[in-house]
């Protein structure tokens, strides 16, 4: 049975009762910038051709040495307009082609066929299975569960997903500040939650999206148990 729940102190002036987000807080339903990229999007299937894979391999490689298409034909003695085809993946290079490619770029044979060959990774998680970790200031009553994880990706981002249960209340809790950003949503209870010096009030169905460099946290445990999403992203290079 639900219960209400005590302020869990960060700063003299919260009020339990009265918290709100600030008076400059953005309304995210006046948010009218265009999406970059289609969710519905099916990449073309050239994306799965061997020569599209090795051409940009090539491309890559090359612009890794800081050298012009031309200065690679000199080194190579293979014209322009087929190192172009070769990477625009237009045509499929011969391995006399391809040996000499590898030695004026100084990588193996085998380099240019490493993301035709790469495998996608996919974590399934069924319900209950999660991971429990404990994350800095982690206390009883909050429990913290991973859900998947990813590492070394093509994407270049870590993403890492937890269902975060809390059950009991707390006289302390910790403020999170990290690189990256994080996405919440409230699935079970109330809580205002912290975001720099603004409070949110969240309910099931509610959610936060936001810069993670800033202290955030729960500020007041409103109504037990409590459940919600908690995705951060950050570069691979962080963390």
């Amino acid at each position: 049975m639900a219960k209400k729940a005590t302020s869990l102190k960060h700063d003299a002036g919260a009020t339990a009762g009265k918290a709100k987000p600030s008076a400059g807080a953005i309304d995210p339903r006046k948010i009218r910038a265009p999406l970059t990229q289609n969710p519905h999007a099916i990449r073309d299937t050239r994306e799965k051709v061997l020569e599209v894979a090795i051409g940009r391999e090539v491309r890559a490689f090359r612009k890794k040495l800081g050298i012009t298409v031309a200065d690679l034909a000199v080194a190579t003695d293979i014209s322009l307009g087929m190192l172009s085809k070769i990477e625009n993946g237009i045509t499929s290079p011969s391995l006399t082609t391809l040996q000499a490619l590898s030695r004026a770029l100084g990588v193996p044979v085998t380099a240019f066929f490493r993301r035709f060959e790469e495998e996608r990774s996919a974590v399934f998680v069924k319900a209950g299975e999660g991971l429990d970790v404990e994350r800095r200031g982690t206390r009883a009553g909050h429990q913290y569960n991973l859900l998947g994880h990813i590492g070394s990706n093509t994407s270049g981002v870590v993403v890492e997903p937890y269902l975060i249960t809390l059950t009991e209340d707390s006289d302390v809790f910790p403020t999170f500040q990290h690189e990256g950003m994080e996405f919440l949503y409230m699935l079970e209870g109330e809580v205002v939650y912290r975001h720099g010096s603004n409070l949110y009030p969240m309910k099931p169905g509610d959610s936060l999206f936001f810069d993670a460099d800033a202290p955030h946290g729960p500020e007041v445990l409103t109504v037990l148990p409590m459940r919600y999403l908690s995705i951060i992203c950050y570069p691979q290079s962080a963390g």
